[in-house]
């Protein structure tokens, strides 16, 4: 890919994202607005608004932060959209004022940050925007190598009469860097929609907490709290500052 950048993503796939990605926990909903203790949360990689909205109708005052204008424009056309304040830019930077009793990034997007040095930065900034009884709240894949045959993976997403996706991806195993093209063939043509992630074990994740003077507080398999085991294929890890 020649050309990525921190926008790329949300600016290529903003038109099809809520269609793509239109459901989300309820229990992810209820476990924010819990740790937010119905005061302000701060979500990194807003987007289209998937999760703040819901969580800012549990009383929670969400901001956001994103770096893809097509995307923060789908949140604004929607029904309280506009009442939530965005700042632009990388969310590595954490580029806005004051203290939150929640910051949280979902969906993966954590991995956005493409350098080790972007996260160890975000979770540094993260650090000194919390609240001191404040907690950073983390939804993450756990990597599954296996899937990768020589360094690339084919998988069908969708077979449909007249529409067809495939995810092609490539690892660069040295940098811990996935490339994905998001493919859907139609009649009328194909369409392209590129993403870039840099995956990081728990391990490591729990590294850049300490360094950052943040220690992890729980970790489960998913938003129902159900226990993290060498089995899962997720994580919701949280932290907060060390004592």
């Amino acid at each position: 890919m020649d050309y990525y950048s921190e926008e790329t993503y949300g600016e290529r796939i903003a038109g099809v994202y809520d269609q793509w990605y239109s459901e989300f926990d309820p229990t992810a909903i209820q476990a924010l607005a819990e740790f937010a203790h119905g005061k302000n949360a701060l979500e990194l990689g807003i987007g289209t608004g998937r999760i703040a909205l819901p969580l800012s109708q549990t009383g929670v005052t969400v901001h956001g932060i994103d770096a893809s204008n097509s995307m923060v424009a789908r949140l604004r056309a929607k029904p309280g959209g506009e009442k939530i304040p965005v700042t632009m830019g990388s969310f590595a930077d954490v580029p806005i004022e004051g203290k939150f009793a929640l910051i949280y990034v979902v969906f993966n997007t954590f991995f956005a940050l493409l350098t080790r040095d972007e996260q160890i930065r975000c979770f540094q900034n993260v650090a000194r925007h919390l609240a001191s009884d404040g907690v950073f709240v983390i939804e993450a894949f756990v990597p599954d190598l296996k899937r990768f045959n020589g360094g690339q993976a084919i998988r069908a997403v969708r077979i449909e009469d007249n529409e067809v996706q495939l995810d092609v991806s490539e690892l660069e195993l040295d940098q811990q860097v996935i490339t994905t093209q998001h493919l859907v063939l139609t009649e009328q043509g194909t369409h392209f929609y590129p993403v870039k992630l840099r995956y990081v074990w728990t391990s490591e994740m729990d590294l850049m907490a300490q360094l950052s003077q943040l220690r992890l507080k729980e970790r489960w398999s998913n938003w129902g709290k159900a226990a993290f085991t060498a089995q899962s294929g997720k994580h919701i890890s949280v932290y907060e500052h060390q004592r």
